[in-house]
């Protein structure tokens, strides 16, 4: 019987990492599969200073392998290298916050590419779901979730000093935009940035919650480094547009959560394409197929492709996310259908 890379993938999702309940491969940690007969060779790719971790993965993987019928020899190879500076134990520095069942981070390499509407109504699509949802603005620079929900009011905070999140169409929401005015600037050092942003994950009262989704400011600093570091992920979005220029980013922003081994739950391709209203002829602005063919690149998957239109940007200026406003539009019915698909994905 011929042993195939799925066989061996699936063997290999009941192989924990030690001290989590989750699996090597939710983790992203194999990097390459094998087969040659029944010969079978796994790679995988660790961050951590524990001798007992690869160890115990080592012993674990190996026993599942040989468990395969058809497979004769199972053989696991590991890659070892140092948590990035300041994490401490590596992944064993990252905690879960409590009443939280799943943290997703929206990331991107560059600005300018949508991230906050796709967070904002990813959060609505979730919520349209009947999930509990929190969305969390960790761009403390430059925060735009405040206007994009359209809120003013400003955070409380409980007898026991928790800060109670902001409420609207039933998300509760945290921003830096809910403590400034529209034209004060967040004038802040590194080590202010991250505490604020330890702040806004662990010192706000986000209850029990289904989702928790992060909209990460641009590129790979000090706020994607403590986040990744001292928040138990579930995993990662990347948001990019089909343009090159954007693709470059979003490889660097895939690589810093492979690097801490945050699984990239899939890309989202914003603006992906313009539907002129006038003949519904469809032009690709930011060109054609980029998403999809980076989405290969990083063996992840592709998990839509988000039009841009005139409808999207009026309703995020409103203050209510188009999937809120208009359910049925198109742009909101692929946010439903990325909602589900990483639902899948977790679940």
């Amino acid at each position: 019987m011929q042993v195939s890379e799925e066989q061996v993938r699936e063997a290999l999702k009941s192989v924990r990492y030690p001290g989590f309940s989750r699996d090597i491969v939710s983790f992203g940690l194999v990097k390459s599969i094998t087969i040659d007969g029944g010969e079978v060779k796994v790679q995988l790719a660790l961050a951590t200073n524990d001798p007992n971790v690869p160890a115990t993965i080592k012993n674990d993987a190996e026993e599942v392998l040989r468990q395969i019928d058809g497979v004769k020899s199972a053989k696991v190879l590991i890659d070892i290298q140092a948590p990035p500076a300041g994490a401490g134990a590596g992944m064993a520095a990252a905690t879960r916050i409590p009443g939280v069942k799943h943290v997703i981070a929206v990331a991107s390499g560059k600005g300018g590419v949508g991230k906050s509407t796709v967070a904002a109504n990813l959060a609505m699509a979730f919520q349209q779901k009947g999930a509990r949802v929190g969305l969390c603005d960790c761009d403390i620079y430059g925060p735009s979730i405040s206007l994009m929900f359209g809120s003013r009011e400003r955070p409380m905070a409980t007898e026991e000093n928790k800060i109670i999140p902001i409420e609207q169409y039933h998300l509760k929401l945290m921003s830096m935009g809910f403590l400034l005015d529209d034209t004060s600037p967040a004038i802040l050092r590194g080590p202010m940035v991250t505490r604020y942003t330890q702040q806004f994950l662990r010192q706000v009262e986000w209850g029990e919650l289904d989702y928790l989704i992060l909209d990460l400011p641009p590129g790979t600093g000090d706020i994607q480094l403590t986040i990744v570091q001292t928040v138990a992920l579930s995993g990662a979005i990347i948001v990019t547009t089909p343009q090159e220029v954007a693709l470059i980013d979003a490889r660097k922003a895939a690589t810093m959560f492979d690097k801490v081994n945050v699984p990239v739950l899939g890309l989202i391709e914003n603006m992906s394409y313009f539907v002129s209203p006038s003949d519904n002829k469809r032009y690709d602005i930011f060109g054609n197929g980029g998403g999809e063919r980076e989405a290969k690149r990083l063996r992840v998957p592709l998990l839509g492709q988000v039009p841009i239109d005139i409808a999207t940007r009026e309703a995020g200026d409103r203050g209510m996310p188009i999937v809120a406003e208009d359910p049925k539009s198109p742009v909101a019915l692929e946010f439903s259908k990325v909602a589900d698909r990483i639902d899948k994905a977790l679940n």
